[in-house]
């Protein structure tokens, strides 16, 4: 959270987690300040959708990874830190910012880095096959606080009708 200038840093509860933080941190201090801070609140707003059951497995991983670098045009070793972040503020933090962290993030994106995180949201939220009710309720109401409308959020979420929970039960 130091990167974002918000709150105050969660404690890890393990070893490792304390060398994954130390690594992130790391791996940010290389980057410039704007660049740290956007590739910072997009992983913590990712990670919103990504981890609305609390956990983000392996193969989640790696299809964020991929999802992001080609939604987002993340480079791969942005793409890897994003879901390294994301990953990471799943297991730490469980939501204690993400108004704010979402708030800083519509402050330093423009509309289509917006656009492209809200695809991103969707996408991660499919990649299983299906997205739950839960997981669309909360990429929405994460659109609001980026600015969009509930009509341009339900427009994007039309895209994944197929992978609707709620419409999957019908076929």
């Amino acid at each position: 959270m130091r990167w974002l200038g918000i709150g105050g840093d969660a404690k890890p509860e393990t070893a490792a987690q304390t060398a994954s933080v130390r690594e992130i941190s790391a791996r940010l201090e290389r980057l410039p300040p704007q660049t740290a801070r956007y590739l910072a609140a997009f992983a913590y707003v990712l990670a919103r959708g990504a981890g609305a059951d609390l956990r983000i497995e392996d193969a989640e991983a790696t299809e964020m990874r991929r999802i992001v670098s080609e939604l987002a045009n993340l480079a791969p070793d942005e793409a890897d830190l994003v879901v390294e972040i994301a990953r990471s503020q799943v297991r730490l933090l469980c939501g204690t910012e993400n108004y704010v962290v979402t708030r800083e993030f519509k402050n330093l994106a423009t509309r289509v880095q917006r656009a492209q995180l809200l695809e991103c949201l969707f996408a991660v939220a499919a990649a299983d096959g299906t997205v739950a009710p839960a997981e669309s309720a909360e990429i929405v109401a994460i659109a609001e606080e980026l600015g969009f409308t509930r009509a341009e959020a339900n427009a994007v979420k039309a895209k994944y009708r197929e992978r609707l929970s709620e419409f999957q039960s019908r076929r």
